[in-house]
């Protein structure tokens, strides 16, 4: 759990928050191809949390993957169209929640600002190119 906070119990109750959300054939040493636990600890580790918030959505984000991987899995075993239809509906929320954790995590380590990197730029003879912010306004008044 090293990298993971500067307080162990934290790091502590964090691990034992990513196995109770996984089943208990998830994090059995005896089935090492279903050990999601191994996966959820290195997702965690490489989204590099940098405080307390980032921690618990990198926790909740990885709880969501495994979430919508199974939900995804019941969906191709589906035999009934009411099976498919609880397994479809479960997926789609599963994959929207996990867009909106991306979101907020952007948001979170950014303060909400979208930064554009443009890479380059070309100008022909005679054009103009403004640098800097640029807010559009709504129309000039005719009175004057």
């Amino acid at each position: 759990m090293t990298g993971w906070s500067n307080n162990d119990m934290q790091a502590e109750v964090l691990l034992s928050h990513c196995l109770k959300a996984l089943k208990s054939n998830d994090v059995n040493d005896d089935h090492p191809g279903n050990n999601e636990r191994v996966f959820m600890l290195s997702i965690i580790r490489d989204m590099a949390p940098r405080d307390a918030v980032e921690r618990m959505l990198a926790e909740q984000m990885a709880a969501t993957h495994v979430a919508t991987t199974r939900s995804s899995r019941w969906l191709a075993h589906a035999d009934t169209i009411p099976q498919v239809q609880a397994h479809y509906t479960g997926f789609n929320k599963l994959a929207r929640t996990f867009a909106v954790q991306v979101e907020a995590q952007r948001k979170h380590r950014t303060g909400g600002k979208r930064t554009v990197v443009v890479k380059r730029m070309d100008v022909s003879d005679g054009g103009q190119a403004i640098v800097g912010n640029v807010q559009h306004g709504g129309r000039a008044s005719d009175e004057g």
